[in-house]
């Protein structure tokens, strides 16, 4: 009987012990997807066809990085099956020198740096075409990645000691071309590819089949007119001939939409300076509209949420203020691919950067639709997608 017992008392204890550790088990796992569960969960709604992120290394060349992605993206969506890996370096190589010319035409009065805009590939696509990144990396200094430390201070030095010897020569652009090509490497005339032979120019033509002329800036400022073309004054809007379509605030979002859904991805130039923007740790960028929130970083807010914040409405006033106060201003270039929404149903623009597959979401972010209408400066679109009306209001 005492045998009998003590064996029952046995069996009870390690039924206890093995239900307390079932449920103890249980727990954890509750605890866990508690502590996983993100505060932002985003549902891909249409992404279009893009090549893998790259990285734009340590130089200022993020408006060739998302500029060259989008034409990726533009001969993707031609040949469908086809892709391409387009050379940034060998547009950036031809743009140093349009803006040294430019730069001495005005005696050191305008800017040469590292920076540009969309059209600037366009501009250089347009004069020399374009060429594989195989055939021309840009990389001549023996370093994995990019890297325009040095180069960029080398040719700011010779424009800069061509204006202080007061008389220009004939040869100085010969010079300072002489340096670019010992950094980026001679600029190929022709080349093989895929059992072809080419020219810069007839890469574009005939392989690549774009059209530059298809590619136009849209913008949207309360002190410029509406749908009209327009100077944009910006710092790395170096060209000053090179103009912008100015539409309503509402217009960015909605042209963005439109020309995703026809399947044609988008490029864009904006800030990204404030503490809303996090493509590596948080991978979105958000405009919250309670004041609580203006001075906290994104883990911060998340910290004290369980779902999306919501958004400030995003008016032309808040915009041109933001812009008079030099907080919405041309940071950073990137490429809008697809379109998205969080749990609550709002939507996000799917964004490729360039600072390589890093992050969260391995090179890509997801920016708010009232992040992108009031961060933007520039959008570089297929003017052929564009909304039938605001095609008409444009004059295309």
């Amino acid at each position: 009987m005492k045998k009998k017992t003590l064996f029952m008392l046995t069996i009870s204890l390690l039924v206890l012990a093995f239900g307390t550790t079932l449920l103890t088990a249980q727990e954890a796992e509750e605890k866990k997807e508690e502590e996983v569960k993100e505060v932002y969960q985003f549902t891909m709604d249409i992404e279009l066809p893009h090549t893998a992120p790259k990285s734009q290394g340590r130089t200022g060349t993020c408006w060739c990085f998302a500029t060259i992605s989008m034409m990726e993206s533009e001969f993707m969506n031609a040949h469908k099956k086809d892709t391409v890996d387009l050379s940034e370096m060998f547009i950036v190589r031809h743009a140093y020198s349009d803006k040294a010319e430019n730069y001495i035409r005005f005696h050191g009065k305008t800017n040469f740096a590292q920076g540009g805009a969309c059209h600037d590939v366009i501009n250089q696509m347009t004069q020399h075409g374009c060429v594989p990144e195989d055939i021309y990396s840009g990389q001549n200094i023996g370093e994995d990645d990019h890297n325009h430390s040095e180069i960029g201070k080398v040719l700011s030095g010779m424009v800069d000691a061509v204006l202080e010897a007061r008389r220009p020569t004939p040869i100085w652009k010969d010079a300072f071309n002489a340096a670019a090509d010992v950094y980026f490497g001679t600029p190929p005339e022709s080349f093989t590819f895929e059992g072809g032979k080419y020219t810069p120019e007839s890469f574009m033509k005939n392989h690549l089949d774009l059209d530059p002329d298809d590619y136009i800036e849209i913008t949207s400022f309360s002190h410029l007119p509406l749908y009209e073309q327009v100077l944009l004054k910006l710092p790395d809007n170096w060209t000053f001939n090179d103009e912008y379509y100015n539409v309503k605030v509402e217009d960015l979002s909605r042209i963005i939409e439109h020309s995703l859904k026809e399947g044609h991805t988008v490029a864009y130039g904006g800030d990204v300076s404030n503490r809303h923007f996090s493509s590596r740790e948080n991978g979105y960028a958000i405009v919250p509209k309670d004041e609580k929130w203006e001075d906290k970083s994104l883990d911060e807010i998340e910290a004290e949420v369980e779902e999306p914040v919501e958004e400030k409405e995003i008016t032309p006033e808040l915009r041109q203020e933001q812009y008079n106060k030099f907080m919405v201003t041309d940071d950073h270039g990137m490429h809008i691919v697809g379109l998205a929404h969080d749990q609550k149903g709002n939507t996000y623009f799917y964004t490729k950067n360039s600072w390589g597959i890093k992050g969260k979401y391995d090179g890509f972010l997801y920016m708010s639709k009232p992040f992108v209408e009031l961060s933007t400066t520039a959008l570089m679109v297929n003017k052929n997608v564009l909304p039938k009306d605001i095609k008409k209001k444009l004059g295309l």
